[in-house]
């Protein structure tokens, strides 16, 4: 059968033809996705499980925990003790229900924990009422899941798929389970980059954490990743997922890896952290976008007011409606001590969050006070502008922060940000809202704009037939090249760099005199004048700006009556993104303009002839 993921999956798929009339199309990946995982167990471990039926034979009487000879003996972190697998299930039909409960109950607890969240054994009951128990069981025993012929990360890609499909059948959001694997390598190569030590030395061990799992692909790509650019290091795995069944899969990415899946916690990050006290070498994550969590407003709010700055969210709330900026500060309480002197520990993350964390919220808000205090802290890092229309799920901007407490030199006090929303390839094929796709010479584009950490533009010289003759990232500051004859030059700026003032503001309040109906300023018992609430403004000061000097000079010569309120001033943050990267394109030219109306008019009056003749 052929290896490739997708035929793999339209194998699996066509398991839906059996269960058409007897179910909800909706309820397929209740079936499917468990089987497959089944399947897929069950030839990992097709090889030891003759030495660890006879281990368990052996050792049975013993009355101790036999785990740990046991996943010995199975080479893998679990293992089955059922003499059933696949090819017997199917050599007593008449048997399968009670056998095939049997098979299941044989593996270990962290196995056997997946199927339970599936609710598996009620579908065993109602496909052996519609008697296609056998059938499907027939049917996943021709599918060949052993890890020789599929690999770990095409089986990844299986899953991925399928709950793709099965997610757009029941009207739910694909994204809510996973995260296009191209974002997830750029991801993972931006968070590698600084660290020399996990590139080249051997027996290396690295730890990384994703708050929001999924079905384990951020996990998966960073393992397999550190792993290409240095086998002889390892990564440790350590996530938590709110859904039932992307824990489920996440657990059997792992299970089948031979991580410890005791690091895979089920539950809710914010109100429950499963992993509290410890700390992560690198972190990945995609929070769902502009989601509420009023679910979990009570011990949010309790950990904010009780805990302070020794929880996770003592910087400030953000508005109920959108929970992302909750994740950031998550991750940021995750962040290894940096030790300057031995230039050891720290942290890196990335994590993806659609433009409203960016600017949403006024000076000493929610959102504007842990923008501040990721900033001033000087964790951010860089700032990378994704193409639209990437994400399954919506088609909005999204953007990738990137997180540090051990920034380079070079860096310390500033934040690059990358405008990457031209670096996409379009897809032959949309997959809900995805119509975009990272190509490899995208990332590798976004990585080295990264790495230079210098303000750049990207340069295209296209011909007269409007074909390009080159393309190039040049310094911002020097001289754009020639067109050639007939030709034209594009470019956009890619890469800024700013000082982390550059997104800090004071807003100070300006109040005017109250007046009464004679015109005369009232004042108060110490012969203040009074302000009038009605004519009271709010002026956005950058910081690094003297507030007085800006007041004289912006708002004395309009009103010289008004003075500052300077109890009422404010400081706060915000990254305007878009205006950084605003590009000015000239008008037409009205000759232009009205030799094309012309021309348009005359072919209206031509065809309108040929009407009437």
């Amino acid at each position: 059968m052929a290896k490739n993921f997708n035929q793999l999956a339209s194998f699996v798929w066509s398991v839906a033809d059996l269960l058409r009339g007897d179910y909800k199309q909706s309820d397929y990946g209740k079936v499917i996705l468990p089987f497959t995982l089944l399947r897929r167990l069950d030839c990992v471990l097709e090889r030891t499980k003759p030495a660890v039926l006879a281990e368990h034979e052996a050792k049975k009487s013993l009355g101790i925990d036999l785990t740990m000879f046991l996943t010995k003996k199975a080479e893998q972190s679990f293992f089955n003790t059922s003499p059933f697998d696949f090819g017997r299930l199917l050599g007593d039909p008449a048997q399968i229900k009670a056998n095939l409960v049997s098979y299941i109950n044989g593996f270990s607890e962290n196995a056997r924990d997946i199927f339970e969240r599936y609710d598996f054994h009620k579908q065993i009951e109602k496909l052996d009422d519609c008697n296609l128990l056998f059938l499907i069981v027939q049917k996943f025993a021709a599918i060949d899941f052993h890890p020789e012929v599929v690999s770990n990360a095409d089986m990844g890609l299986v899953f991925e798929d399928l709950i793709r499909r099965f997610a757009e059948l029941s009207n739910e959001t694909a994204g809510e389970h996973y995260t296009p694997r191209e974002v997830i390598r750029l991801m993972v190569d931006l968070l590698f980059t600084a660290d020399d030590e996990a590139l080249t030395k051997p027996g290396i061990v690295r730890s990384v954490y994703d708050p929001t799992a999924g079905t384990g692909g951020m996990l998966s790509i960073a393992g397999e990743h550190l792993h290409g650019l240095n086998p002889k290091a390892r990564m440790v795995m350590f996530g938590q997922e709110l859904n039932g069944e992307s824990y489920a899969i996440c657990k059997a990415d792992m299970l089948i890896k031979g991580q410890d899946v005791s690091n895979i916690i089920m539950g809710n990050t914010l109100s429950d952290d499963g992993h509290s006290g410890k700390e992560f070498d690198y972190m990945l994550s995609n929070p769902p976008f502009g989601v509420e969590w009023k679910k979990v407003e009570k011990e949010v709010l309790k950990e904010h007011e009780q805990k302070g700055f020794a929880g996770r969210f003592g910087a400030g709330l953000p508005r109920v409606s959108d929970g992302s900026l909750l994740f950031l500060m998550h991750l940021c309480s995750k962040m290894r001590p940096y030790d300057k002197t031995k230039n050891e520990g720290g942290s890196r993350f990335a994590i993806v969050l659609n433009g409203s964390p960016l600017f949403t919220g006024g000076a000493g808000s929610g959102e504007s006070e842990i923008r501040r205090w990721i900033i001033e802290n000087d964790w951010l890092e860089a700032i990378i502008a994704l193409p639209t229309d990437m994400f399954y799920n919506t088609g909005i901007a999204t953007y990738v922060w990137m997180v540090t407490n051990k920034k380079d030199e070079q860096r310390k006090g500033k934040v690059q940000l990358i405008n990457g929303a031209e670096y996409y390839r379009k897809m032959r094929k949309s997959l809900g809202s995805k119509r975009k796709e990272l190509g490899e010479n995208d990332i590798a584009r976004l990585v080295e704009v990264h790495g230079r950490f210098e303000e750049l533009r990207h340069v295209k010289v296209l011909d007269g037939e409007g074909k390009v003759v080159s393309e190039s990232l040049e310094p911002a500051d020097t001289p754009i090249s020639s067109s050639p004859e007939g030709g034209r030059v594009e470019s956009f700026m890619v890469s800024r760099i700013f000082d982390n003032a550059d997104f800090g503001f004071s807003t100070i309040t300006v109040e005017r005199p109250l007046k009464n109906e004679q015109g005369k300023i009232e004042t108060d018992k110490k012969g203040k004048p009074k302000a009038d609430a009605k004519l009271r403004d709010t002026e956005n000061v950058p910081l690094k700006d003297d507030i007085d000097s800006y007041f004289k000079r912006e708002v004395l010569p309009h009103v010289p009556d008004a003075w500052i309120d300077h109890g009422k001033t404010k400081v706060g943050y915000e990254i305007p993104f878009n205006r950084f990267f605003y590009q000015y394109t000239p008008p037409r030219s009205l000759e232009e303009i009205d030799t094309e109306l012309k021309a348009v008019t005359g072919e209206i009056l031509n065809l309108l002839q040929q009407v009437t003749a």
